[in-house]
């Protein structure tokens, strides 16, 4: 193909509101153009990536069994009403009427469809196990859009859902999609990890994510550095080996004024941070006030601390002004001793001997302060944020933390949604069931974005060949009508085609500079120049867009080099 005929119109500069480096290639390589806000058009040069990414999943999905359909992104309320997600959902869904005032939204996920049509179809144990997908278009109205196609309000997601009548077939297919989705990830050529998450408002009881490793990510892992283990933050397990020692100290009570926080308390007293516990007060499930306790330098995880059962759902905190009608002080002198609401206490802070904290008195503080003799031996549970340099939950290493982008979820939903959508299968025995769910998601478009979060230089892309718009970028040097150079483009492209490769020749009226910029900015794995001078030295001059240096090819046997070169530098 040549650039002459192809659309393609590249910027040096990125537009000021693209942040991440994704982003700024997109838009510079004219892979994207925004039409509003988190909303996407795919140009010709990302829609190729696009389609090869799509590719790759369909690929695997087939191998695993799933077989694809593909179901209406305007989905009608009854059956979010149905499932209890109308309202559950919030603003992402987006709600609207058609002409005859019935209420519709655009789909962010297809339960309820898939649901639908089981219950409709579906109705003996023998049709199952069955696993069903498709790769459509989703739209989820984000707040706040941002980072262009990472977290956008309308994506192109691969989404999967499997139904059985035992829950040890539920299992099999999760697991098997969970190595669908490790061998995706693999042949796209990405450095992830699979990590142990929570289902947010998908639901269900078990859960995995895919996270691409790249410093951009919003989302924090936990892995070990000494096994497999990794899990995301959210939901990493906070392991304490600490033994708590023996008191040292009297309580004693300690006038603080203007204090508020751990910070102040420990410049005021001179008490390090980690000899501080904190109170936080929550809302219970009873519409009553629970007081959580943490060592003052450790950070609270809402996600875990909303799954104790006395805690509502979702977490919220008491506001300030309660707070200090039940304790008379403002919230930081707020503390564990005395108090007569349930408390519940981290595993860290319950180690901790002679620690200071609020005294229940307006600008006073307790020091000298310990379990079993001060206030009753607390219950425990893990409260806290996981942290660099913690044991490893499983025993073996230490914890690192590193970011990660989420490109793919796997989730087990139990009855979840057969419950409430009354799906029924008639079981072995003739009785009717509610068959067990499974959900499989993958942000197609997203995994675009990922990949250049960790493949690319300060000139641009470095695309990974599985995925790459083009395999060869061949640059012409001021292009004349020379029937030698043109005669050797049709043998460079006829043995491309013959080897399964594409390529894309830059036979533009442009600087040799500018050509070579635009060819570092796509990033196609393997570029070859050819000009009058290099054919006159005998010669053609290869480069593989991860290698800083060129190589030449000599023209007397190129065809066996170049596809050796391109052979050893595969992306």
């Amino acid at each position: 193909m040549k650039l002459s005929n192809f659309y393609l119109n590249t910027l040096k500069e990125a537009p000021q509101e693209a942040q991440l480096i994704s982003h700024q290639l997109m838009l510079r390589a004219n892979m994207i153009k925004q039409t509003a806000s988190g909303i996407y058009t795919w140009l010709p040069l990302g829609l190729r990536v696009l389609r090869k990414v799509e590719n790759i999943v369909r690929e695997e999905m087939n191998k695993a069994g799933a077989i694809e359909l593909s179901m209406p992104m305007t989905q009608p309320a009854e059956l979010w009403q149905e499932s209890g997600r109308w309202q559950d959902y919030g603003p992402e869904l987006l709600r609207f009427k058609d002409r005859h005032q019935r209420d519709f939204c655009l789909g962010p996920t297809h339960e309820e469809i898939i649901s639908d049509i089981i219950r409709q179809e579906i109705h003996s144990y023998r049709q199952l196990p069955l696993n069903l997908y498709q790769i459509q278009t989703k739209f989820r109205d984000e707040v706040r859009p941002r980072f262009g196609v990472m977290r956008s309000r309308e994506f192109l997601m691969k989404d999967a859902y499997s139904f059985h009548t035992e829950e040890k077939s539920l299992v099999e297919t999760y697991n098997d999609m969970a190595q669908a989705y490790r061998d995706i990830f693999t042949r796209i050529g990405l450095d992830f990890r699979a990590v142990s998450a929570d289902s947010g408002s998908i639901g269900g009881d078990t859960s995995q994510e895919f996270h691409v490793l790249a410093n951009s990510g919003e989302d924090a892992l936990a892995f070990s550095d000494n096994s497999d283990y990794c899990a995301n933050v959210e939901l990493a397990e906070s392991i304490c080996l600490e033994a708590r020692p023996e008191p040292t100290q009297s309580m004693e009570l300690q006038e603080t004024p203007n204090v508020r926080t751990i910070k102040q308390v420990s410049q005021l007293l001179d008490i390090p941070e980690t000899q501080c516990v904190k109170l936080l007060l929550v809302k219970g499930t009873q519409d009553d006030a629970i007081a959580l306790i943490l060592r003052g330098d450790h950070q609270l995880n809402e996600i875990k601390a909303e799954k104790h059962p006395l805690i509502a759902t979702p977490l919220s905190f008491v506001e300030e002004n309660i707070a200090e009608k039940i304790f008379n002080c403002h919230f930081g002198s707020l503390g564990p001793v005395g108090i007569t609401i349930p408390l519940i206490v981290d595993n860290y802070a319950a180690q901790v001997a002679d620690f200071c904290c609020g005294a229940n008195q307006q600008n006073h503080h307790y020091i000298g302060v310990n379990w079993g003799r001060d206030l009753p031996q607390p219950e425990t549970y893990d409260l806290r944020t996981v942290e660099q340099g913690d044991p490893s939950p499983d025993g073996k290493g230490k914890i690192n933390i590193r970011r990660g982008i989420e490109v793919g979820h796997v989730f087990q939903l139990g009855k979840k949604y057969s419950d409430a959508m009354k799906l029924t299968i008639q079981n072995k025995e003739g009785e009717e069931i509610n068959p067990y769910m499974g959900c499989y998601g993958i942000g197609v478009s997203r995994i675009v974005a990922a990949s250049i979060e960790q493949n690319n230089d300060q000139r641009g892309i470095i695309w990974r060949q599985q995925i790459a718009p083009f395999d060869l970028h061949i640059v012409l040097i001021n292009p004349k009508k020379n029937p030698e150079i043109n005669a050797l483009i049709e043998q460079v492209e006829t043995l491309c085609q013959q080897h399964h490769l594409e390529v894309i020749t830059d036979d533009r009226p442009l600087s040799p500079g500018n050509k070579f910029a635009d060819a570092d900015l796509i990033g196609c794995p393997h570029r070859l120049v050819i000009g009058e001078k290099g054919l006159k030295n005998g010669e053609l001059e290869y480069k593989a867009r991860s290698c800083e240096q060129s190589e030449a090819i000599p023209l007397d046997n190129w065809q066996e080099k170049l596809i050796t070169q391109i052979t050893l530098n595969k992306g």
